[in-house]
């Protein structure tokens, strides 16, 4: 039964206007989504040990369940929770349980899981037991962190409850920053707002981020048995499909099973993110002498790119001395060795920004970039898709949207002038931290949900040449995180190359999606390039709240830079003080 939380311990209400701060109207609220009649309670809720279920909008149920199998059943046939769905060929989201340290331990789960590799319950543990014997069934990663309990589908209606163990760190760190520390109430309003601005959690971030690529694009719709009349289940144009594809050769690693039984030995594609430091000795005086470095990070680089990006959807098919065209997604052989460029830019075709020796394997974009410089580019061969579409599209819209929307109820909106921008930014994280959580996991879901399509063995007992469980997947496709990272890489060197253009500066260093910049001052404001009206000038850096635009990564003192440079190592990763290691960007 829903009862209304007492009125006492909410979180007291923020004054109507700071002394001292501008008197902006707050950001006008995201509508609140249009409850579904099957889902009155909202998406999830987190159980205390007392019975106490905190869900979506400071509501509080009254769970009695005693058992994991009580649980599972009054989550189904009582509690009105769970979520429908994104696309009308996919399915409902699967109510989410999240047990406390408190909570877990009322049911008899023990403190720790003791299988740190493995990271579940033994299948003798009398709880797994109680569960199979009650005819419900655990998934492949068994009773961990991230349990899903189930039983087969009757008719349309499939039954599976999710469950997530804070004790045994489902909410870690990396994903979900502060949030397991949090009193139950908070942890369902951040959960509760990822999973309405995302998607309802089932696992860390990164599995979110290609459960909502699947959940956005349904790998299957009915269609009409033409001999039968009947509706049968057919392949969803657009979809990455049911079944697995193997990569074209340079696109996978020697690892797998098609390309190591191939016996390839024609190189691989390296589309990754940049890792590069200029050499000390193309800086000159003026530059040593500027005080400070400051660097600038682009907000969800990897979102930005995902944007409007054309991916291949069918096999790759082999190509020897094919025209180059910038249309087709794919991968090219090609040597682009003779490219001159700026020594005081990174090479826009490598991820050390080192110049090519020779021969490579590229994705599309950067291929059709060398064009775009003004380069006839040759391909010796290529593998090429025919079937192409634009995947990530709602990915990248539901994603951008639920980033912009929570920045703006950290009061960072979209009409600040650049100025308040910077100040916004940099009291965000203080404004309200559950919101800030919810932040961190949106950026989260974006980068683990491309590095997951390429998703490498894992365990000291792997062989080469065997296939590992990543790969299985449809979602397992090197080529599309190729074509991301190398449009991101392009995007960040094209604006490196603009900001030259424009100011004749250049950078020290990029890492991922932050770059470093010699400055007369502490400010991004005191050398990006502005029109004499004040308005930023196209091409170069913006400051801003939306993906590709940038704000503040750090600031530190010029010699501190040329120091870390001259060592051999990267001021990017460095810029924030402390030892905030950037994590490949976001």
């Amino acid at each position: 039964t829903p009862v209304e939380a007492p009125a006492a311990p909410e979180r007291p209400a923020r004054p109507a206007a700071r002394p001292g701060t501008s008197s902006r109207r707050p950001a006008k609220k995201a509508a609140k989504p249009t409850v579904d009649p099957r889902f009155p309670h909202g998406p999830l809720a987190v159980l205390d040990g007392d019975g106490s279920a905190y869900g979506v909008d400071g509501l509080v149920l009254d769970c009695p369940a005693t058992t994991v199998v009580e649980l599972v059943e009054w989550t189904l046939r009582e509690s009105g929770l769970g979520a429908p769905k994104l696309h009308r060929h996919g399915k409902d989201a699967d109510p989410l349980i999240v047990l406390t340290q408190s909570a877990a331990a009322e049911f008899g789960l023990p403190e720790l899981l003791e299988d740190r590799r493995g990271l579940r319950l033994p299948e003798d543990h009398p709880l797994v037991k109680q569960v199979l014997k009650a005819k419900w069934q655990l998934t492949q990663r068994g009773f961990g962190p991230w349990a899903r309990i189930y039983r087969k589908a009757q008719g349309r209606e499939r039954q599976c409850v999710q469950l997530a163990i804070l004790p045994w760190d489902a909410l870690d760190s990396r994903s979900w920053p502060g949030v397991a520390e949090m009193e139950p109430a908070d942890v369902a309003r951040v959960l509760g707002v990822y999973a309405q601005r995302v998607i309802t959690p089932r696992g860390g971030t990164a599995v979110n981020g290609l459960e909502l690529m699947t959940a956005l694009r349904p790998p299957t719709r009915p269609v009409r048995d033409e001999e039968t009349g009947n509706w049968v289940s057919g392949h969803n144009p657009g979809s990455l499909g049911t079944e697995p594809m193997d990569p074209a050769p340079p696109e996978g690693q020697p690892e797998h099973p098609a390309i190591y039984h191939s016996g390839w030995k024609g190189g691989f594609l390296h589309e990754e993110a940049y890792q590069w430091v200029r050499n000390v000795d193309t800086l000159t005086d003026e530059e040593c002498l500027l005080p400070f470095a400051v660097g600038l990070d682009l907000n969800t680089a990897f979102l930005a790119a995902a944007a409007r990006l054309t991916v291949g959807l069918s096999e790759p098919v082999h190509f020897v001395n094919p025209a180059f065209n910038p249309k087709i997604p794919g991968s090219w052989l090609v040597d682009l060795s003779g490219i001159e460029l700026d020594p005081r830019l990174p090479s826009p075709f490598t991820p050390t920004g080192e110049r090519p020796t020779g021969p490579a394997w590229y994705q599309t974009h950067t291929v059709a970039y060398a064009q775009e410089l003004g380069y006839n580019v040759a391909p010796i061969e290529a593998y090429l898709r025919k079937e192409t579409g634009a995947y990530l599209d709602p990915w990248h819209d539901r994603l951008k949207t639920a980033y912009v929307d929570t920045l703006a109820d950290l009061g960072v909106t979209k009409d600040l002038t650049d100025t308040e921008f910077l100040a916004a930014m940099e009291r965000h994280k203080d404004v309200d931290p559950a919101m800030a959580a919810v932040l961190a996991a949106i950026k989260g879901t974006v980068k683990g949900g491309i590095g997951k399509l390429f998703e490498n063995p894992q365990g000291k007992n792997y062989k080469e040449g065997e296939p590992w469980p990543a790969m299985m997947r449809p979602t397992w496709r090197p080529d599309i995180r190729a074509a991301v990272i190398s449009k991101a890489r392009v995007n960040m060197h094209r604006k490196l190359l603009n900001m030259s253009r424009m100011t004749g500066q250049f950078p020290l260093a990029v890492l991922s999606d932050c770059v470093v910049y010699p400055s007369p001052g502490n400010s991004p404001l005191d050398f990006l390039p502005y029109a004499a009206s004040g308005k930023p000038q196209p091409g170069a850096f913006r400051l801003g709240p939306t993906p590709g635009l940038a704000k503040l990564e750090g600031v530190q003192e010029m010699l501190w830079a040329i120091d870390l440079m001259e060592k051999g190592l990267n001021p990017a990763r460095h810029i924030k003080g402390g030892d905030a290691v950037l994590d490949e960007g976001e």
